[in-house]
């Protein structure tokens, strides 16, 4: 086992404790995963929400054998105060974790590196490591798993008498989700296999069935015991590292031969599919605590077979029930279930509208043209402001070369554009901020505009804030190789970010990120200089509906703004001219309806064209100042 290079603090928050678990539930499923991994790499810390709380009846409870020692909330770290918990610092105090979902990642991805042979909780992270990877804004299963469940379930347990006979929309949502067909890597061949699976237990019945059953009509069971499911088999066998038999692994011609549409759909054996992975370890306290509190009450549990059968299946993982004792959660053994069609059928009518799939055509027919004219009779047309300083340049030649974004690995003719790009922000910056500012940039990536920020103006804290590790720690490695101290670090997702701050900075944030930036930027009433990209992203989420500004809505139906996004990306160089101007018109009438959406909050807000317009397709600019 590997040592570990530098000391790394993790801080939860402490509400109460309920049952065998502490809430906030985020606090019982970080605790939880540290003892399924049997990780001690951490010096953890309970933050209680309440400062009367028990030091003593807290750590002889339900901590089992991990050391943790209370803190109050003006004894964090700063950088940790901006954050919402659970949240991970580096013992220097400038690189923070913060949220659910990559303080999980981060504590597998330690348990590794101190331990190359736990590949068993590396694979928690699932195909190609991204399980829980995607934020939460843009992802719904994410959202489901770290927002929605554990909120839906504390306030189920906190609930009056009279409240908790309904279940949860969001606890319904996960039943039907367990319903859905599985799709996974290399599906087609594991459906040809289960395919081959059931004709051949289909010739096995036949000898079963006698003559005498087949006249009466009588149903006659396989065996007493049937066989476990492909899928089962496929999980169990990867946990336990064991190989499938031969007459799972060979295909039949005749199964070789069937159409792709012909093949047996995959059933869900865990959350995410076939295999057990970080989402089941964040599910399981959440649902054992729901399961607890309603196991009096048949009716929830008669209507969510699926979550039971799930629940009892996860308690069959090596070391599951382990990590369950360590926490004092005492697992249920639940009865073999089955649906009750016309309940399910009543209480699945009652999900909301907004954990709904949204059904949205995206195949638009025809041009943006339409839209547009619509938008001209009603007098709005794409407007630009003057550029603030169109010729202001930085001194790249005298600047470190770590300032560079070349340092980044770029090409040169890229590293020039990015440059002309920084020029700009940084222009815009430069004239709102001023001594002792804190100046925040969001989807900072490898840091290019943080980095140059923090450089040029020193007597400004600036916080770079991103949700990818690997871009952050490129970052830091060139903020310490220039010694910079007015400089922090965040992985995080943007709504995982609290702190006061009074300018907000950010380049190229993808489709609904410019947006998340914008209403940061007003709910702190900080100045913002945004450059948006990937219009073609855009699209209505569980906070952010389209169009933005009232006047827009009044004109504009969902649909028809959809179709300014698409058309929106439509502005590559390789693009006829004619089309690219299109697509520069339709950047502006989708900007524009930003802007008239944070003007209507009391927001004096202005959108540019960077100079030159050569620097990027997408070189459209904001600068928002709170009037």
């Amino acid at each position: 086992m590997k040592e570990s290079v530098a000391e790394e603090h993790l801080y939860l928050a402490f509400c109460h404790q309920y049952r065998d678990s502490i809430l906030p539930l985020h606090t019982s499923i970080s605790l939880f995963l540290l003892s399924y991994c049997d990780c001690k790499l951490f010096k953890v810390f309970l933050v209680p929400t309440d400062e009367n709380a028990d030091d003593h009846f807290v750590t002889n409870n339900f901590l089992g054998d991990l050391e943790v020692c209370l803190i109050s909330r003006c004894q964090l770290p700063v950088i940790v105060q901006s954050c919402c918990l659970p949240a991970v610092v580096v013992k220097d105090g400038k690189f923070c974790r913060a949220g659910l979902s990559v303080v999980l990642r981060h504590i597998i991805q330690k348990t590794y590196e101190a331990d190359p042979s736990r590949n068993d909780v590396l694979e928690l992270l699932g195909f190609k490591k991204t399980c829980l990877k995607a934020c939460a804004e843009v992802s719904q299963w994410t959202r489901l798993c770290e927002i929605s469940i554990p909120l839906a379930v504390e306030g189920f347990l906190t609930a009056s008498p009279e409240h908790c006979q309904t279940i949860p929309p969001d606890i319904l949502q996960l039943e039907r989700k367990l319903g859905e067909p599985v799709r996974v890597h290399n599906d087609d061949k594991i459906r040809r296999q289960k395919l081959q699976q059931q004709k051949s237990d289909a010739k096995a019945a036949v000898p079963v069935l006698g003559k005498e059953a087949t006249e009466e009509g009588k149903a006659v069971e396989i065996g007493e015991h049937p066989l476990p499911s492909l899928e089962l088999s496929i999980a169990f066998s990867k946990l336990l590292v064991q190989e499938l038999p031969d007459a799972v692994n060979r295909e039949a011609p005749h199964i070789r031969r069937t159409k792709t549409s012909d093949l047996p759909l995959l059933d869900h054996v865990f959350a995410e599919g076939l295999y057990f992975t970080l989402a089941d370890i964040v599910l399981l306290p959440c649902i054992h605590q729901f399961l607890v509190s309603s196991k009096e009450q048949a009716k929830n549990l008669v209507n969510l077979p699926l979550i039971s059968s799930w629940y009892q299946r996860v308690q069959e993982v090596p070391g599951v029930k382990k990590a369950a004792g360590k926490c004092n959660m005492e697992l249920l053994h639940l009865p073999e279930l089955m649906p009750s069609p016309e309940e399910e059928l009543q209480d699945f009518s009652s999900v909301p509208e907004e954990l709904e799939e949204e059904n949205v055509d995206s195949n638009f027919i025809g041009g943006p043209r339409p839209t547009m004219t619509k938008l001209m009779e009603n007098g709005i047309e794409a407007k630009f402001s003057p550029h603030p300083c169109p010729s202001w340049t930085l001194d790249w030649t005298n600047l470190p070369s770590a300032v560079s974004p070349g340092e980044g690995k770029m090409s040169r003719d890229r590293a020039l554009r990015k440059q002309q790009q920084l020029n700009n922000l940084v222009a815009a910056v430069t004239q709102l901020a001023k001594p002792g500012d804190v100046i925040v940039d969001f989807c900072s990536g490898g840091g290019h505009v943080g980095i140059v920020l923090a450089h040029m103006m020193p007597s400004c804290q600036v916080v770079l804030i991103e949700n990818k590790e690997l871009s952050l720690i490129r970052a830091k490695d060139r903020s310490d190789e220039l010694g910079l101290n007015n400089i922090w670090f965040i992985q995080a997702n943007l709504d995982y970010f609290k702190g006061n701050f009074n300018i907000g900075v950010a380049l190229h944030a993808c489709g609904v990120a410019t947006d998340m930036v914008i209403e940061h930027c007003i709910k702190a009433r900080a100045a913002f200089v945004i450059s948006p990209c990937c219009y073609g992203f855009i699209q209505n989420t569980v906070k952010f509906k389209y169009p933005r500004s009232q006047r827009f809505k009044e004109i504009l139906s969902y649909k028809e703004h959809m179709i300014l996004c698409r058309f929106a990306d439509q502005t590559a160089v390789q693009l006829p001219p004619e089309r690219r101007l299109i697509g520069k018109q339709c950047m502006g009438l989708v900007d524009l309806d930003r802007a008239w959406a944070a003007e209507e909050r009391n927001y004096s807000v202005q959108v540019t064209s960077m100079e030159p317009e050569s620097c990027s397709p997408k070189n459209n600019m904001f600068v928002g100042i709170p009037a």
